[in-house]
């Protein structure tokens, strides 16, 4: 055990500790008192502090606890006889019953005094008084050497017993007073005054625990107080004078729990702090992995704030505060992106992290469950159309899409009539030959409404293995099908179409750039894919006539590999929507959709037909504008939202068609799915499985999703194209087109070679479809920031 005297009194504090009620008790008795305290709390032994240690078995042991107790205690009398009164200063405890009036009367001001004021809301400092400011202002010499004016309501204490105090000897006083501060010293005072139901002053406080009202005690027993959260509370102040009672056990008890609790809590985030540190020193190749931070519940907890923090989804205030103490204990700011590169410096996140992908909860993995039923779908040969369907394998079939497409849902076929018409087949592959209505791996597709393509990955609405193997079209293989076959008439027209069940065999998988060079070339082997394309004209000829409205334009394309690493490879492809191949693949597709409408009107099959209005668009009166980019991007800031009706076909304007059924992929939409399953159902003799009703309560969720899945590619898109663009070298020039003009000289721009639309500002003399030069000024793709500047070319 162990003790320790101050002045002429000692404290006794519990040393063993409770798990629920941490509460210790301190005494200044008589040996008896302490006895009768100790029988009627049931308190625990209490730990005296002192280094003074008996030879025993074993080592080195305390001494017996009672014997120390009783020395300790007879010493107490001996101190406490031997007490010099001061009776100058000495101060009488006063009873509850009210408090006495001159303890709160202020010492008069004066030239030399030691007082202690209020810099501002967080700094305390004491200082010397030195001469009047004004009436009631003062100027003071404060601890730090500094002389300023302070205003009577700022001096919170004025230290008795000093005059003419030399403020260069104020920072020895505070050290000294730091150095006598313990709150055991409160905890003593704190069971005395309870037990007696009395108030105190600061001096009170100093005759009591230190046995002596020296300035110095006095002003020590002040800052106790003042800073006290625990025993003590402020029961009337009155200028620069306090009284001060003691709080109800209760109160304490859990007042000492908090401050446990918060100690805790901050050893805790000190520990983590640290961790940060050592983290974010480390090497790029030696930090930590991501799931490292994931072991320890107290640590992903922290983790998860910053991670809330950094894309502005904390779900409540635990989080925003644990965020903002963990940047603030780094010495960083409370923003987003200081949580963003904290967590990027820590190794947590890539360099690139996508933060809409976070911040949308995007499924970016299916669930052992999902992933399982899957696979059971695939080991299921059973084909429940097998007799119904028709067997196309003799067809030569041309699956066109970009050369990293991973879902083939959709190929091509054609031919010509002996009497000179045309014949096409467009053949979708046929989802619901694995996945049937109400399924889990159906439900799982519909809570995800669309696959998400992304340029760094590729997201399946259905499980891998499934979406890429078993569903799509396989080069070479028989596949199962929707056929769509038609027969045009020579102005493009419908002159009679068919849907079935079928079986294909995919002869080519053609990129479109490798398409449009056999186009190009022209060659007899291939008279198939040159029929394709005499049909894709006939029918942009035969929708332009029925109101159809071009917006073909330039697009980008980026795919980049390795996206987690910091300077990953950017692939970045324009593609031109006029290009043949795509113009070819586009006006299938478009007819496959007018096909199924017109067929799900025929047989009142409730579908998502969609439809555009068109807003009395007049083309004649953007003529004068160039084809392609610029007269489509004049054109579609006029073009009204697309409209869904579930029941009847209704007329799409801007694509030219009397009605429109989205249906060649249903691997990556739901909604070309919920088609399939309506349709398929009619063509074995069954009610489909959805009324109107259900298909359009259906259709909000999925549309919610898709607009969501839409968004994340395009900001994410935006995104590398400037990351492409920030590695370039600065002097690199670029074409851009203007496609319009925004405010003045400031004109909305197509980059030609990136195929992306910006701002510009551009001289004088420039016109809508002119072609100007630009560099890039700056790229900032985590803050979105482009800066472009016309390069003007003298003459």
């Amino acid at each position: 055990m162990a003790v320790r005297a101050v002045s002429s009194c000692s404290i006794f504090r519990s040393a063993s500790t409770s798990s629920s009620s941490p509460t210790l008790f301190a005494f200044r008795c008589s040996p008896c008192h302490f006895s009768r305290r100790f029988s009627q709390f049931s308190i625990r032994f209490p730990i005296f502090r002192s280094d003074k240690l008996v030879p025993g078995h074993g080592g080195l042991q305390s001494s017996s606890v009672h014997s120390l107790v009783d020395s300790v205690m007879e010493e107490l009398g001996a101190l406490r006889r031997r007490r010099r009164v001061r009776a100058a200063a000495k101060v009488e405890l006063t009873s509850s019953g009210g408090i006495v009036e001159d303890k709160l009367v202020n010492r008069t001001l004066q030239q030399g005094l030691l007082l202690e004021f209020k810099k501002d809301s967080e700094r305390v400092l004491l200082a010397v008084a030195q001469r009047p400011d004004g009436k009631k202002n003062w100027m003071v010499s404060d601890q730090n050497g500094v002389t300023s004016s302070i205003k009577p309501q700022q001096i919170t204490y004025i230290v008795p017993g000093v005059e003419n105090f030399d403020h260069a000897e104020i920072s020895k006083f505070v050290q000294s007073a730091q150095e006598n501060s313990d709150s055991a010293l409160l905890e003593f005072a704190w069971v005395e005054l309870l037990e007696k139901n009395k108030h105190v002053t600061p001096e009170e406080l100093a005759e009591m625990i230190f046995g002596s009202v020296e300035p110095l005690e006095c002003y020590c027993a002040h800052v106790m107080l003042s800073e006290d959260e625990v025993y003590f509370t402020v029961l009337e102040t009155k200028g620069s004078r306090s009284i001060y009672g003691p709080r109800p056990a209760v109160q304490v008890e859990e007042l000492l729990r908090r401050k446990l609790a918060k100690e805790a809590a901050e050893k805790e985030l000190q520990e983590f702090v640290q961790l940060l540190k050592s983290a974010k020193a480390m090497p790029l190749d030696a930090k930590p992995p991501k799931s490292s931070w994931m072991v320890e519940e107290k640590i992903r907890q922290k983790i998860k704030s910053l991670e809330s923090y950094a894309i502005d989804a904390c779900t409540n205030d635990d989080q925003r505060k644990t965020a903002g103490m963990i940047l603030r204990a780094m010495g960083m700011m409370k923003t987003a992106s200081s949580a963003l590169n904290l967590l990027i410096n820590i190794g947590f996140f890539p360099v690139h992290v996508n933060l809409d992908l976070l911040k949308f909860n995007t499924r970016t993995d299916h669930s052992d469950e999902v992933i399982s039923a899957a696979e059971s779908l695939l080991s299921d040969s059973y084909d429940p159309d097998e007799i119904e369907r028709k067997d196309l394998t003799h067809l030569k079939v041309y699956a066109i899409d970009v050369d990293e497409a991973d879902e083939l849902d959709d190929a091509l076929s054609a031919t010509r009539l002996q009497d000179g018409r045309i014949k096409i087949w467009i053949h979708v592959a046929d989802a619901t030959r694995f996945v049937q209505p109400g399924s889990i791996v159906d439900r799982e597709a519909m809570r995800r409404g669309t696959s998400v393509f992304l340029p760094t990955a590729t997201y399946p609405m259905f499980p891998e293995k499934l979406a890429m193997e078993g569903m799509s079209l396989q080069q070479g293989e028989n596949c199962n099908a929707v056929t769509v076959s038609v027969v045009l008439h020579s102005d493009g027209s419908i002159a009679e179409y068919s849907v079935d069940n079928s079986v294909i065999r995919p002869t080519y998988m053609l990129t479109y750039e490798s398409a449009s060079e056999l186009l190009h070339l022209n060659l007899e082997e291939e008279t198939e894919l040159k029929i394709l394309s005499e049909a894709a004209t006939l029918r942009s000829i035969w929708r332009r006539q029925q109101g159809a409205i071009d917006t073909a334009t330039l697009e980008a394309r980026i795919k980049v590999v390795n996206p987690e690493d910091p300077e990953p490879i950017i692939n970045l492809y324009v593609e031109n929507q006029a290009d043949p191949a795509m113009r070819l693949v586009t006006e299938m597709m478009i007819l496959c959709g007018e096909v199924v409408a017109t067929y799900g009107s025929s047989n009142n099959i409730p579908l998502p037909y969609r439809g555009q209005p068109q807003s009395n668009i007049d083309t004649s009166a953007f003529a004068h504008l160039p084809e392609g980019p610029v007269r489509s991007s004049a054109l579609v800031k006029l073009m009204r939202a697309a409209e869904i009706d579930f029941r009847k076909p209704i007329r799409h304007g801007i694509l030219g068609l009397p009605g429109y059924v989205q249906f060649t992929s249903p691997i990556r939409r739901y909604m070309d799915l919920l088609a399939h399953y309506q349709v398929k159902a009619f063509l074995i003799g069954k009610s489909p499985p959805f009324s109107a009703g259900q298909l359009e309560g259906m259709a909000s969720i999925v549309n919610m999703n898709a607009r969501v899945a839409k968004k994340l590619f395009s900001s994410s898109l935006r995104y590398w194209i400037l990351e492409f663009l920030r590695r370039q070298p600065k002097e690199k020039r670029y074409r851009a087109l203007i496609l319009r003009f925004i405010k003045d000289r400031i004109a909305a721009i197509l980059l030609v070679e990136v195929g992306l639309q910006s701002s510009v500002w551009v001289s004088v003399g420039a016109d809508v479809g002119d072609e100007v030069l630009v560099r890039v000024e700056e790229a900032h793709p985590r803050d979105d920031v482009l800066f472009l500047k016309e390069i003007v070319i003298e003459r």
